[in-house]
């Protein structure tokens, strides 16, 4: 059996929505990859690029992992709902018990649509701890 890169993520098959898996080394990599494999189900980001005015933050208060990955991929909807925004690249790191995200964000209109975009997070079936080569997620969207 083949073993998995270090850090990536991947869409898998899911009933009129969308299921995406991510993994890392760490808790806070598998975060920033989560958000690139939801980015992955509905815009194409190539040729996109942020500057370094670009940067946003968000900061997650304490909880539990899984609630603290949702509340990302909830934020990341958020923007683009009302700002219109998306995020080309993520920093997660660990802080006060919580993560501070930091994004380099693109506007929406610079990328290209190629799929559903995702109206929330669900909470079926979510699963994020670690495994045996670091920490893993796999987390259904609603489209």
């Amino acid at each position: 059996m083949e073993r998995r890169p270090a850090r990536g993520h991947r869409n898998v098959p899911h009933t009129a929505d969308v299921r995406i898996e991510a993994w890392a080394p760490d808790r806070e990599e598998c975060v920033a990859e989560a958000v690139a494999a939801m980015l992955d189900v509905f815009v194409d980001t190539a040729g996109a690029t942020a500057d370094a005015t670009s940067e946003t933050r968000y900061a997650v208060p304490p909880g539990d992992d899984a609630d603290m990955l949702v509340a990302v991929l909830d934020e990341v909807i958020f923007r683009l709902e009302t700002a219109g925004v998306l995020p080309l690249a993520s920093d997660v790191r660990a802080a006060d018990g919580g993560l501070l995200v930091r994004w380099w964000t693109v506007d929406a209109d610079a990328v290209e649509l190629i799929g559903a975009v995702p109206k929330a997070v669900s909470l079926h079936e979510l699963r994020f701890g670690p495994d045996r080569d670091g920490w893993s997620c796999a987390v259904t969207l609603d489209v």
